[in-house]
């Protein structure tokens, strides 16, 4: 029994780790996809000063304490972005991993939330979505689709023509941005129709709950533009980790 949970200590602590490295390279790409920069090349460096990054910078979450959260090299201030994105995705990784397990699905969904982490603060930031995150989520999760064909590709069909449809039409109703129609496609893609629908209802009431307490927090006044990629991709990880159980629930109800 020791070595079991010690087992599964080490491997939460792995998942963990992975998640807040990975964690590292979405704030470049929260910082350089809008401004249509290589994610790739130059290497990581301080946008203040230039100084090009060392590996003892990098440490996600230690290097932003141990530096006192500033600049080493210029003593600028770092964005608490940089810690918060890190954590998050660290943190998201471990309860996927202890619901799915090292699988398939696994994978497919840690890669889903990441993607939805990048969207969600550059849409919180700037009000956009970049077509290039939304090709990306295309091909992913048409690949795993295709992958799994017999048992994920038509109800994958099926949950993107319902997520999109879906806000589509309220579009027709109400002021919703395109890229927020296109994100609900791609979550159908990889979540299928009956948890596309949950994940729809989720984003509203969340959307709701948290808009009210800005609102009354005074952090955003009534006629203040609150980006709504945000509530989708807190709705689709609550349905991601939660969808089954909240399913059952509401069946037992009726």
């Amino acid at each position: 029994m020791k070595a079991s949970k010690t087992n599964g200590d080490y491997m939460n602590f792995v998942i963990l780790l992975l998640g807040m490295l990975i964690g590292s390279f979405l704030n470049v790409c929260i910082y350089r996809i809008p401004k249509k920069q290589s994610i790739a090349y130059p290497s990581s460096h301080c946008p203040k000063c230039d100084e090009s990054l060392k590996p003892v910078d990098l440490l996600p979450v230690i290097s932003y304490f141990l530096n006192r959260r500033r600049c080493r090299y210029c003593g600028d201030n770092i964005s608490p972005q940089y810690v918060i994105v890190e954590l998050l995705n660290g943190l998201i990784y471990i309860l996927l991993y202890l619901k799915f397990g090292l699988s398939l699905i696994f994978l497919k969904y840690i890669i889903l939330a990441s993607l939805l982490i990048v969207i969600s603060f550059i849409d919180y930031k700037l009000k956009i979505i970049p077509n290039e995150l939304i090709v990306f989520g295309l091909i992913v999760g048409l690949a795993f689709n295709i992958f799994n064909f017999s048992d994920y590709f038509f109800t994958g069909i099926i949950g993107m023509l319902i997520g999109g449809g879906i806000f589509l039409l309220i579009a027709l109703l109400a002021p919703m941005g395109g890229g927020d129609i296109k994100l609900m496609g791609i979550l159908g893609l990889f979540l299928g129709g009956q948890l596309i629908l949950l994940t729809t209802l989720l984003s509203f009431i969340t959307g709701a709950l948290i808009s009210v307490i800005l609102i009354v927090l005074k952090i955003k006044s009534r006629k203040d533009e609150i980006p709504f990629a945000p509530f989708i991709s807190l709705a689709a990880i609550i349905t991601l980790i939660y969808g089954e159980h909240i399913i059952s629930w509401y069946l037992a109800l009726i």
